[in-house]
Order: structure tokens, then C-alpha cells, then sequence
């Protein structure tokens, strides 16, 4: 794959750039945000747990599984049209979605999903921030993710870490998340403090992550520790401290040599599963991925899904559902050429409505969400509006 087209990218926003379709995965960001639903059952698990601190280890251990399925995930999304839309309803896991893309510059996607027997609402709006540093492209998390569990009157605010894929230009592409993620109960003043550890010289802290609850005295209740791409525990305090100071001993007498390469940032090849403390709960662990996942761009069971049409759904669905992009289409079905010139048309299609609205003054009009003000952060947040479900789907635009 020839990646020296990002050099030009340099001095621009790459969320602006138009990219080689081999550069994509058959999915839309609307669709890759969706997945952010693949582990449900820790919210469910919250919803049921009666006390506060137990319901908090499941959120963090949700917050963290939503950014599971982007281990070895180095295809990008398609870029979402203006309007464009994505639903899912999963009966059987008892919640129902929709996101719209509500922005173009900047890029700007909101979700909402709700149980369907009235436990939880799960809402946010995403933004991430490309950056480009050479050898490698950064996500800057932009947007918050709330999560409300009805029966327990909760609110839990968090955002995502960062996101870093390296080796754009030459070398084997990895994935790392880094960055400090705070998930805030704002009812009962809990707080989690999860740091996503960035991998280090020698790759010793790749994919870890180690944070603590505290409560709203700022008492430390539990470590919560893993790797977002394997697994999540907990134990007390006290139990991983004297298990931190007895791996210390030995450690300062291993030497390594850090090699240099000016080409390539190189991704350890050994990679430790996590060594569990004694007396710690497991709180999530990740499914493991299907037989064929490396030759369909290392999705997850649950991504497999997202762009089925079952019959009678293309007569309920939005026309503005990604299930219906002819580009996303034809890409899943191998045809990459076709693939390409439904893409540049799209894009090309979504400028000429742009400049006609431009020249007639007219203002691009959300049909789902509205700019608001998130009643929990007090930061602005895009916000379901309401109706989607009723199946009312006129006067939608012509995106495709």
C-alpha cells in the first residue's frame, strides 16, 4: 500500500483530505460509533447492582470495552455524508439506536441509544481531531459520552482517550489509546480516574491501563486495571499496592538496549497478558474475534453485522441509512474501482449541495438532533430531538 500521499496532508486538517479508497473499511463512523454497544451487558450489569461503587466498575469496565474493537482496526471509516443516518435495534440485548451526522465542518456525529424497557439512556456527540506527526496520525478525542441509568436516577459523563496509528508512511500500521478518561458520576459525586498508558521504549505498558474509584470524600475504594484490548480487573487498594512493590523487585536489574529506527516506530512483539492480582474481579473480558476476522478487516462479530439488510428492513429504515451508501456497498461486495467512483461522486455530490445552499443563503437543518447544552457538564452537546422511531421519514435529503 502506498501511504507517501499523507505527506501532503502535513500542513491541513485530514479531516478535510479526500483519501484512497484503500485507505477505508466497509463501514461508516456512524456504524464504527455503534460499536460502542458491543459489551450492553455491563450497562445492564449497572442497572441492576444496588450499590454505587459496584455499579461504577461496571461503567468503567463499558467505557473501556467501547474502545476495544479498534485493536488491529487501522482501516478508517468512511467519512459520514451531511444527513447521513444509522440505526440499530437489537430486541434481544434491549436497546434500540440512531445517530445522524449533524455536521460536515467540522465533522461532527451524535448518537442515542435507550433500553427498550426504560433502564438507561446511552448518548453523546463525537468530533475526534486528526493530527499528523510524521510517522503517525493521533485522534483527539472531542465530544462527551453520557450514560444515564434511569432506576438509579445516575448520570455518568466520560470521553474517550486519545487514539494513535502509526506507521502511516512506511512500516507494519498498530494502534495504541492513551490519554487520562475521567467518568464522573455527577448524582452521588464517584469518580474513576483511568489512565490508558501510552507504550513506552520497550513496549511494556502497551495497551495497559490502571485507574482507581474514589468516592465523593475522595476515598479511594478500588484500582481498576487490564488492558482495553484483553481484559479489565479490580481488587482493593492494599492488595495492589504489595503486589506493585513485590514485580518492583527484580525489575531494576533487567537492562534492555532501545534500538533505534528512524523509518518505522516498531510495535513490540511481545506482548504480556495481564498479570492479575490476587483476590481481583474480573470485570470484563473481550470476545474473542471470528476464525476469518484478519481478511475482513479485523472486525469483530458484532462489526460483521452492521451493514445487514434483513428482509423487510429497506422498507423501514431512513433512506439516509448507511446501509443504503452505494461506495460502502460496493467496497464490502470487492468491487473496489466501483467503490471509488461512488465515493468521489458522493463527495462531489455533497459539495454541490453545499455551494447551492450557500448561494441561497439557506442553513443546513438537523431532523433528529439539536445543539444544546449537555445538563450535566454544562458543555455543548448535541441532543435527540425525538421521533426518529415513529418512522415519519419525509422530506429527508437526497444524500446518495
Amino acid at each position: 500500500m502506498n501511504r507517501l500521499i499523507i505527506i501532503s496532508s502535513t500542513s491541513r486538517e485530514l479531516s478535510k483530505i479526500t483519501m484512497p479508497i484503500v485507505f477505508n473499511e466497509p463501514l461508516s463512523f456512524l456504524q464504527r460509533i455503534t460499536e460502542y454497544m458491543e459489551h450492553i451487558y455491563l450497562i445492564n450489569r449497572a442497572c441492576s447492582l444496588p450499590d454505587s461503587i459496584e455499579r461504577m466498575k461496571a461503567v468503567a469496565a463499558f467505557a473501556v470495552s467501547a474502545v476495544a474493537s479498534q485493536w488491529d482496526r487501522t482501516g478508517k471509516p468512511f467519512n459520514p455524508l451531511l444527513g447521513e443516518t444509522y440505526e440499530l435495534t437489537r430486541e434481544e440485548h434491549g436497546f434500540r439506536l440512531v445517530s445522524e451526522q449533524v455536521s460536515h465542518h467540522p465533522p461532527i456525529s451524535a448518537f442515542h441509544a435507550e433500553s427498550l424497557v426504560g433502564d438507561f439512556v446511552f448518548h453523546g456527540s463525537i468530533y475526534p481531531k486528526l493530527k499528523f506527526w510524521g510517522k503517525s496520525v493521533e485522534a483527539e478525542p472531542k465530544g462527551t459520552i453520557t450514560l444515564e441509568l434511569l432506576k438509579h436516577n445516575e448520570a455518568y459523563t466520560w470521553s474517550n482517550p486519545y487514539c494513535c496509528v502509526h506507521n502511516i508512511i512506511l512500516g507494519k500500521l498498530w494502534i495504541e489509546q492513551y490519554g487520562t478518561v475521567e467518568i464522573v458520576n455527577h448524582s452521588t459525586g464517584d469518580k474513576c480516574v483511568l489512565n490508558f498508558k501510552p507504550c513506552g521504549m520497550f513496549g511494556k505498558e502497551l495497551h495497559k491501563v490502571e485507574g482507581y474509584i474514589q468516592d465523593k470524600s475522595k476515598k479511594k475504594c478500588c484500582i481498576i486495571y487490564g488492558k482495553w484490548t484483553e481484559c479489565m480487573w479490580s481488587v482493593d487498594p492494599q492488595s495492589y499496592e504489595a503486589h506493585k512493590k513485590s514485580e518492583k523487585k527484580g525489575e531494576n536489574r533487567k537492562q534492555k538496549q532501545a534500538g533505534q529506527n528512524d523509518d518505522a516506530d516498531d510495535m513490540p512483539e511481545v506482548q504480556e497478558t495481564v498479570c492479575v492480582v490476587p483476590g481481583s474481579t474480573l470485570l470484563w473480558r473481550i470476545d474473542s474475534r471470528p476464525a476469518h476476522s484478519a481478511t475482513m478487516y479485523n472486525f469483530t462479530n458484532f462489526a460483521m453485522s452492521l451493514n445487514e439488510l434483513e428482509p423487510g428492513m429497506e422498507a423501514i429504515l431512513a433512506p439516509t441509512d448507511c446501509r443504503f451508501r452505494p461506495d460502502i456497498r460496493a467496497m464490502e461486495n470487492g468491487r473496489m474501482d466501483d467503490a471509488s467512483r461512488e465515493k468521489e461522486r458522493l463527495e462531489e455530490k455533497q459539495r454541490a449541495a453545499r455551494k447551492d445552499r450557500s448561494k441561497s443563503d439557506k442553513e443546513w437543518s438537523t431532523r433528529w438532533f439539536g445543539n444544546g447544552t449537555n445538563p450535566y457538564t454544562g458543555l455543548q452537546d448535541w441532543l435527540y430531538t425525538g421521533g426518529y422511531f415513529d418512522r415519519h421519514y419525509q422530506d429527508l435529503p437526497d444524500i446518495y
